[in-house]
Formats: structure tokens, sequence, C-alpha cells
């Protein structure tokens, strides 16, 4: 198989970006890695704006093509490297579950999430993206109950996602710690490439801070 050419990987440190991060060291993907420090707007600027106008991150820029959209930029990534084995096959009876469960995270977990966040009614069921709060988390539980990981026994691109966010989600208190939540949680994210983003993430922030201060002084 030829060599892949390196990913450039546009990212923030502790922003939707670290779970795609995370991603490119469990596939042992070659990136390169660009940082936009979000403390001092980088990501609203011309520059970034060029790439992504909704001002957003992660992106990807390879073989010549720019994605943006997370979940498009996990599916992306996990297809590229199929020997990792974390994406069923087009013509795998599981592709149809891991692709459901990829994007029901954007389409109904973090619509539902931000309406929490934000404190604002859901939109009435036959509008909603999402039903109500409980039904969607409910949905995700009553699978995570299932199997050790959302396709059953083995990991996948779709783990590292939901690992991810599921994370960040109760750490601050959107989505509750049930045993569930919190076993799959530790499950996923007990791996090196977490430890690792983690580690670079802390730096990274740190380094933003300090220059956002050093800037204002």
């Amino acid at each position: 198989m030829p060599a892949i050419e390196p990913i450039t990987f546009l990212h923030a440190p502790q922003s939707r970006s670290s779970g795609a991060l995370t991603l490119l060291e469990e596939l042992r993907a070659p990136y390169e890695i660009r940082v936009l420090n979000m403390k001092a707007g980088e990501q609203r600027q011309s520059a970034y704006l060029t790439v992504n106008p909704l001002g957003k991150v992660p992106a990807i820029q390879h073989r010549g093509a720019l994605v943006t959209e997370q979940v498009a930029i996990f599916i992306y990534l996990a297809d590229l490297f199929p020997e990792a084995g974390l994406a069923p096959a087009i013509d795998d009876a599981q592709r149809g579950p891991y692709l459901r469960w990829l994007v029901y995270y954007a389409a109904s977990f973090e619509p539902a999430v931000v309406d929490r966040s934000m404190q604002r009614e859901p939109a009435p069921q036959a509008m909603s993206p999402y039903g109500t709060f409980d039904s969607m988390l409910g949905t995700l539980t009553d699978r995570l109950a299932a199997s050790p990981y959302l396709l059953g026994e083995a990991l996948s691109a779709a783990d590292i996602l939901w690992g991810s966010a599921l994370h960040w989600t109760t750490m601050f208190g959107l989505v509750p710690e049930t045993a569930v939540i919190t076993d799959y949680v530790q499950r996923v994210t007990n791996r090196p490439s977490f430890a690792k983003v983690t580690a670079m993430d802390a730096q990274l922030a740190a380094e933003h801070e300090a220059a956002v201060k050093s800037a204002e002084a």
C-alpha cells in the first residue's frame, strides 16, 4: 500500500477537535498540526474563516481537499486507514449502525446538549431534531448498556467520538454521570491516545493563556 501523505490538522486545544486528534493518534496517521489560539480569537480571524466560515474546529486538509464538520472528519479518517479496523467496510453489516451512531451524535446529541447548556426549552417534538433530552439520551444509554462498545465487543471510531463527548459533557454536568455512562467513558478514555492528547492539550492551553496575558500586559 502506498504511503499516505500527511494530513494537515487544524486544532484548538480542549475543544471538539480534541476527539479528532485522538482518532488520528488511534489510527497512527501521519499528520501535521496547525494550532489555533481560541483564547485569542484566532478562529474568528480572516485567515481561518477562509477555511471554515463558521469559525469551527476541527478541519483537515488532505490531498488538496478540505474537510470540515467533526463527524465528516471521523468518517473520512477512519475510512482512510482501514488497516486500523476502526470503521466497518461498506459491505459490512455493521456499517449502517456505525454511521447511525456517528450521525446521531451531530444530529441529535449536540442540539440537545446545547439546548440544555443554554437552559432553553426544546422545540415541539414534531420539530425537534432530538425529541426530548431524556428520549435522546435513553436511546444512547440503552445501546451502551447492551455491550462494551457501540458496535458490540470491538472499539470503533464512533466510540472515540462518543467517549470524548461524554467525558466533557459529564464533566460539565450537561449529561448525568450514570453507571452506564461512567463505565463507558472510562473504558474508552483509558486508552493511551486519550492520555497523550490530554497532555498535549494541557500544554497548548497553558501556552495560549500565557500568550493572551502577555499581549494584554
